[in-house]
């Protein structure tokens, strides 16, 4: 009922404006009449519009809400964020081969070889170095020493590259 009557006080303005127009142009009365119909009827499809809002507000449809996948964010796991920091640091110096790379690669060579060949690294050097190759050997002998200039280049992707692939021939 409140909405009905706020309709109908909206029309009224027309109203009083189209009976001013007649007043001050009664020669134009047919003009005036189709402008008066123009706007009664621009306002009454603004409140028909209003209702039908009303009646039926807008909603996510039950069918386009289960085409939707809710948003899982998937955290990389805390040891493989260590390795890649330990990879990306070790490009910059040799320090970072020797105290961060180093010990990776170590123990993942140590467990390699103990699993797929039953060598020990420590115990059976020659028969390690025959099977993960120089380039690799250099990064994981036992006794290596501690680089002379810590701020040298570190190791180079390819060579990275190369000494994961030698480690995966095993």
């Amino acid at each position: 009922m409140r909405f009905a009557w706020r309709v109908l006080q909206l029309l009224l303005l027309p109203t009083v404006g189209l009976v001013v127009a007649f007043a001050l142009a009664p020669d134009r009365v047919e003009l005036e009449t189709h402008i008066w119909l123009l706007v009664v009827l621009g306002l009454s499809l603004v409140a028909l519009l209003r209702v039908i809002h009303k009646a039926y507000p807008s909603s996510t449809s039950p069918f386009l809400a289960s085409l939707t996948r809710p948003v899982v964010r998937v955290e990389r796991p805390a040891p493989l964020t260590r390795i890649e920091r330990s990879v990306s640091m070790a490009e910059a110096s040799a320090f970072d081969v020797h105290y961060r790379l180093r010990p990776i690669l170590v123990e993942l060579a140590g467990e390699l070889l103990a699993a797929r060949r039953g060598i020990d690294l420590k115990s059976d050097p020659d028969a390690c170095r025959a099977l993960v190759g120089e380039d690799a050997w250099e990064l994981i002998r036992p006794g290596r020493p501690d680089p002379k200039d810590r701020l040298a280049d570190g190791i180079s992707a390819n060579a990275l590259e190369r000494v994961v692939a030698s480690l995966e021939r095993v």
